[in-house]
């Protein structure tokens, strides 16, 4: 079953969107994180992710009363990261009312502390972020907040991860992200080959409701979506329909 996940990316307490992860590029959108996260409730959103912009770049949580205020709302369960180095930055997130914590930089440059949360909080509470860009022939994995590349691959981490017991993978193709220029189908199609036992959430170049059919019909677990509906694309209502309709094909 694929399951469409509204985004909110947060930059010093603002709703904003990165243009292939682009801190130079943003757009900041007129809405309240709270009342945005409440509409999207309201739409029929039972998960909401969550990224903290400047935690990512820094490795210091700074948008987390932001993140706390949603996850306290009650209405959806949410997924969040940004920031997170090491395990303390873990048990913040799951403090704050976070039910998964989603690890990007520290996933790839420190794989077997990873590995131990894993173990030490269950499969189920960490989704591991390995944002990727095509380079050289390979699918290289840039950490703190897409700036710098790391040694890993992601052909090298995704198969360790599936066998250290991992279980939630969110994969971004950094070249699609914010571009709504469509998704990249075939890296899931790859991804369902190095790791079938993984469930894999899509993010990047959602631009219709024909890319959240492609991708459910893919098997992908679950679709993120952030500028398509902060634009106005489409809407969450439908996206969740439309997932609906392609799992019932599966």
């Amino acid at each position: 079953m694929t399951l469409p996940i509204p985004a909110i990316d947060l930059r010093e307490g603002k709703v904003v969107r990165l243009f292939k992860g682009d801190y130079a590029q943003q757009t900041t959108f007129a809405f309240e994180p709270e009342a945005l996260a409440a509409r999207y409730a309201d739409d029929g959103a039972t998960w909401l992710h969550v990224v903290d912009l400047d935690g990512a770049r820094s490795g210091h949580f700074e948008n987390l009363s932001t993140i706390a205020g949603i996850a306290s709302g009650g209405r959806l369960r949410v997924q969040a990261g940004g920031g997170i180095r090491d395990e303390e930055g873990v048990r913040r997130l799951l403090d704050a009312g976070v039910e998964r914590v989603v690890v990007g930089s520290v996933a790839i440059r420190d794989p077997e502390a990873v590995a131990a949360w894993i173990g030490r909080y269950g499969c189920h509470r960490i989704v591991l972020a390995l944002d990727t860009r095509f380079r050289d022939g390979l699918w290289k994995l840039p950490s703190a907040g897409w700036t710098a590349d790391e040694v890993h691959t992601l052909d090298d981490l995704v198969p360790w991860y599936e066998a250290a017991g991992a279980r939630h993978l969110l994969c971004t193709d950094i070249d699609r992200d914010g571009t709504m220029s469509g998704p990249n189908l075939a890296l899931y199609r790859h991804l369902a080959t190095l790791a079938p036992g993984l469930d894999v959430q899509a993010s990047g170049g959602v631009k219709s409701l024909a890319d959240v059919t492609d991708l459910s019909l893919q098997g992908v677990a679950g679709i993120i979506l952030g500028r398509s509906l902060l634009e106005g694309a489409f809407g969450l209502r439908d996206a969740i329909a439309t997932a609906d309709k392609a799992n019932a094909t599966c």
